[in-house]
């Protein structure tokens, strides 16, 4: 699922009049009907409003976090997705919210998109194994889940995590969507790219394209794991992404294991444990992706759902190992738990 191609948009305005209908008057009747047209309709032409979503404050543009205090109505468009400040105020805020360590965050609203909190959200850096969601949306829309793939050796030649899958080996692609979303297993990631397009050079077209189709502004990759290349992403656009995955039925069961039980072509069995420790905290939390790479720094995209209240926070660029309590914090500032 993704949000329609214009609510992506923020930098324009959108406004649509009704077409006027031709009406021929006469001169004596003119004033008359005039009159009548004002005392039906009340107005001549509706002027358009200035959404809250639509505006920027100076703490914003410094890149701070920002905070809306004003409800914006889930079904405007405008508020979808805002650039600059204009974030609703949702039930469950209290006062300022929690500080977070990450150099760029964002959250938002896991139905709507709405932007809930943000702090450099549109900051280029590297995103590391988050860009998987990427790589598995691609799969999980356009290729068949329990068809196999056949293991060439140059998916194996990737630095770990890896699961240690073998060249000629062979796994259904919803066997390596899971090993790569629970473990972040590189391997599985490279397997799978390679077998979509024929090449690790071909599929990184493919990324940037569905990218582009999410909405993204401001987003290059080049390989479909996150391990150090040049490539860059935002806070906002990963969370762009993280919103079409997290409407995904297969990526949603995928994302939410608590571990994997991963079979080998041999039948040796063996028990992955997730890198999204929040999915051992509270069983509120169900999924997204971890990343980490020195350059990217820790990475964490994380979905919340408890009482109807759905959320999806991005972190990224943190150096610490609080990453999954700030996660916690802030997501529980804005439920209200």
């Amino acid at each position: 699922m993704s949000l329609p191609a214009k609510s992506f948009v923020c930098s324009r305005r959108f406004c649509r009049y009704p077409r006027m209908m031709r009406i021929r008057i006469f001169p004596a009747g003119l004033a008359s009907l005039l009159g009548l047209m004002l005392l039906l309709t009340g107005c001549a032409v509706e002027t358009p409003t200035t959404s809250s979503a639509s505006l920027s404050s100076s703490n914003s543009k410094n890149g701070g976090p920002t905070v809306a205090g004003t409800e914006v109505a889930p079904a405007k468009s405008s508020s979808l997705w805002p650039q600059g400040e204009g974030q609703a105020q949702r039930r469950g805020q209290a006062g300022a919210p929690p500080p977070i360590r990450a150099v760029s965050a964002i959250l938002i609203d896991a139905r709507t998109g709405e932007t809930l909190y943000q702090k450099n959200a549109d900051e280029p850096r590297q995103v590391a194994s988050t860009q998987k969601l990427v790589t598995a949306l691609i799969v999980a829309e356009q290729d068949p889940l329990d068809e196999p793939v056949r293991v060439d050796h140059q998916d194996t030649i990737v630095e770990p995590t890896k699961v240690g899958i073998h060249s000629g080996e062979h796994y259904t692609r919803r066997q390596l969507l899971s090993a790569m979303l629970v473990h972040s297993a590189n391997d599985c990631a490279a397997a799978l790219a390679r077998a979509h397009s024929g090449s690790l050079a071909e599929f990184s077209g493919e990324m940037n394209r569905l990218a582009q189709r999410c909405g993204t502004t401001c987003s290059h990759f080049v390989n479909p794991h996150g391990l150090p290349a040049q490539q860059h992403s935002t806070a906002r656009d990963m969370a762009r992404i993280a919103f079409r995955a997290y409407h995904n039925p297969d990526l949603r069961e995928a994302m939410a294991m608590r571990s994997y039980c991963f079979r080998y072509a041999s039948g040796r069995l063996c028990n992955l444990e997730p890198t999204n420790k929040l999915l051992i905290r509270s069983p509120f939390f169900n999924g997204m992706k971890t990343g980490y790479t020195e350059a990217a720094g820790k990475c964490l995209i994380s979905s919340y759902s408890r009482s109807g209240r759905e959320l999806i926070l991005v972190q990224l660029g943190s150096r610490s190992r609080y990453i999954f309590d700030d996660a916690q914090h802030i997501i529980g500032w804005a439920a209200g738990s």
